[in-house]
């Protein structure tokens, strides 16, 4: 099993920057949606360079997909750790953020909760990497980077905010 660093720091800090102007283009604000645990510090992130860039707040919330899994029945007893949107979504523009894309399972479940909060007028996905393999028709309206991978492989993005050393993505090769 190895571990290589795919993007340091300064490119994940380029690559939200970057994914920052892309959402902003569509002009109307958007009420970001971090999933636990990963998209919830990139969520923020995204937040700070877009108050930056507009000069507007951006609501934010969180999402805990634990329960809306389709895969629970074959776990142990998951840790919930809660949702919180404080915002009204109906008829707005929401963009789920999460660190990987992989199967897509994770976002199924992300649209199953954001259901019970209200009828956006628009859901879309902003993720740091799309590392393919999707077992559900679900892709990406922004993505940081784009990463060639086995199926077998792990991606792991580490940020500061979740109690690592330094914000680094990392492919783990099995």
């Amino acid at each position: 099993m190895g571990e290589k660093t795919l993007y340091a720091a300064a490119e994940i800090a380029a690559a939200i920057q970057r994914l920052a102007t892309e959402i902003a283009r569509l002009g109307e604000a958007p009420v970001l949606v971090g999933i636990h645990t990963g998209g919830v510090p990139l969520a923020g992130r995204l937040a700070a360079a877009l108050r930056a860039a507009t000069g507007k707040e951006i609501p934010q919330g969180t999402l805990d997909i634990t329960l809306y899994r389709d895969d629970l029945a074959g776990r142990a007893l998951p840790e919930v750790r809660g949702s919180n949107i404080d915002c009204d979504l109906e008829g707005r523009r929401v963009v789920l953020v999460d660190d990987v894309l992989f199967t897509g399972r994770t976002v199924r479940a992300a649209l199953n909760e954001l259901a019970d909060y209200g009828r956006p007028s628009r859901v879309q996905l902003c993720v740091l990497v799309d590392r393919g393999h999707r077992e559900l028709p679900i892709c990406a309206d922004y993505a940081g980077f784009r990463v060639e991978t086995r199926k077998q492989d792990r991606v792991r993005v580490r940020l500061t905010e979740t109690g690592a050393a330094r914000d680094e993505v990392v492919l783990v090769q099995e």
